[in-house]
């Protein structure tokens, strides 16, 4: 199975922007459906967006427009760039793929 590596978190003030990465170690990661998935505090974990082999995605409503997934099969990686963050944003960060297991996750917050 493919391993994965979140990083780029941290704390930003409301309205800033972030961008996560997901590195992933193993073969065949082109062939995977990947997603950013998180748990704030308090809260169940909620997919936050997807990204498909060929480049399709899907977003949840809360993000949408202000946040974008890509994938750079080349070099292995997802991404997740976040813009106009919010408090409501912060949470731990997960990236997982269809038939890999979960990262270790991130902890992004988003506070004055």
């Amino acid at each position: 199975q493919v391993q994965l590596v979140e990083s780029g978190g941290g704390l930003v003030q409301p309205g800033g922007s972030l961008r996560l990465s997901c590195a992933a170690s193993g073969s065949f990661f082109s062939i995977y459906t990947m997603a950013w998935y998180r748990q704030g505090p308090g809260k169940q974990r909620e997919l936050v967006a997807q990204i498909t082999s060929v480049g399709s995605t899907n977003y949840a409503d809360s993000v949408k427009g202000r946040f974008t997934i890509s994938r750079d099969n080349a070099k292995n990686t997802m991404y997740l760039q976040m813009n106009s963050l919010k408090p409501e944003d912060t949470a731990v960060y997960y990236c997982k793929g269809d038939w890999t297991n979960w990262g270790q996750g991130i902890q992004v917050t988003v506070s004055s």
